[in-house]
């Protein structure tokens, strides 16, 4: 079914994309990439390595304990991590690294909003050599204060180290903060803190004054404070993506970078602006679309941009909709 999804958003971005690609790949770290690797298929999260400049790591929306480094420079991959120390995974979704190096990997994810009573996270230190090898990683149960339910997104405050999940639902989901501390001997209670839009990833931003949360077709950048939305948000220009499964900041922040799954996925950089987002239309191989949430002309010569908005919209509606009947494989 993600398979579907992503071919109809492809199909849409064909009406969407009419202009050339004008970034230039391999030239230096933190820019738009492909990711080449044939068994990255359904990249679901993305995080910059605080240790390597210009690595981001992801994995697969699957239950292989893989976590792959991908080189932005060449979108080859240049590590692939093992984990072991954990049980199978059920349903990664979403990746983050820690203040204190560590990564988070945030198994969190239910389909059936509600099927599983307990998800988990996963934590490893980030390794200091890039190559293939095997981590041990801590496994954390989390429950949820008010119940089960669905979630794609994790993020690591980079000051307090505290780990946050935005839940996705349809109708609007909740953030939850976790425990000052996980703890591996017990069961990690997350409590609802706020509400949040349609979210399928987030990130703070490195200073940590800042969370991004994207979904299908938006993304907003909020002000942080207090260990919750500190305003409304702030509209950014996130690409449109076969399936928006992915955000992060680059290391030094100026900039987000936007992933989705599929082979041969992109990842499109987005630059910001000391005073907020960056007003420039983010990248993509066929062109520089607009996001949805930008005001624009409802006819500006090219044709083709409302209806290929509301055929992908429709598109993920309906898939959406059946997809909250199957359980990921």
């Amino acid at each position: 079914m993600r398979s579907a999804l992503c071919a109809l958003g492809a199909a849409a971005a064909l009406v969407l994309l009419p202009a050339a690609h004008a970034r230039a790949e391999g030239q230096e770290p933190d820019r738009d990439f492909t990711i080449e690797d044939p068994r990255i298929t359904e990249s679901s999260g993305l995080a910059a390595s605080r240790t390597h400049p210009g690595i981001y790591w992801t994995h697969n929306d699957q239950d292989a304990p893989l976590i792959y480094g991908v080189d932005s420079r060449t979108g080859k991959t240049v590590a692939t991590l093992t984990m072991t120390g954990v049980g199978t995974p059920r349903d990664m979704e979403a990746i983050a690294v820690g203040p204190d190096g560590d990564i988070y990997v945030g198994d969190i994810g239910d389909n059936l909003d509600g099927s599983w009573d307990h998800v988990w996270i996963y934590r490893f230190p980030e390794p200091k050599e890039l190559k293939d090898q095997t981590v041990r990683a801590k496994q954390y149960v989390v429950k949820y204060a008010d119940g089960a339910r669905n979630a794609e997104a994790l993020m690591v405050h980079p000051k307090t180290g505290r780990v946050y999940i935005a839940s996705k639902n349809q109708d609007g989901g909740g953030l939850y903060a976790g425990p000052e501390h996980l703890s591996s001997s017990g069961t990690n209670v997350f409590r609802r803190v706020d509400d949040v839009p349609w979210v399928t990833d987030g990130a703070f931003s490195p200073d940590g004054d800042r969370l991004v949360l994207r979904g299908y077709f938006t993304a907003k950048e909020y002000a942080w404070k207090d260990g919750r939305l500190g305003d409304g948000g702030t509209a950014v220009n996130a690409p449109f993506q076969g399936q928006a499964e992915s955000v992060t900041y680059t290391t030094d922040g100026s900039a987000f970078m936007f992933g989705s799954e599929g082979r041969n996925s992109r990842v499109v950089r987005v630059d910001r602006t000391s005073g907020g987002p960056s007003r420039k239309p983010a990248e993509t191989p066929g062109g520089a679309p607009k996001s949805p949430s930008q005001a624009a002309p409802a006819d500006d010569g090219k044709g083709g941009v409302t209806t290929g908005f509301l055929v992908l919209a429709g598109a993920t509606v309906l898939v959406v909709g059946v997809k909250r009947l199957l359980r990921k494989g």
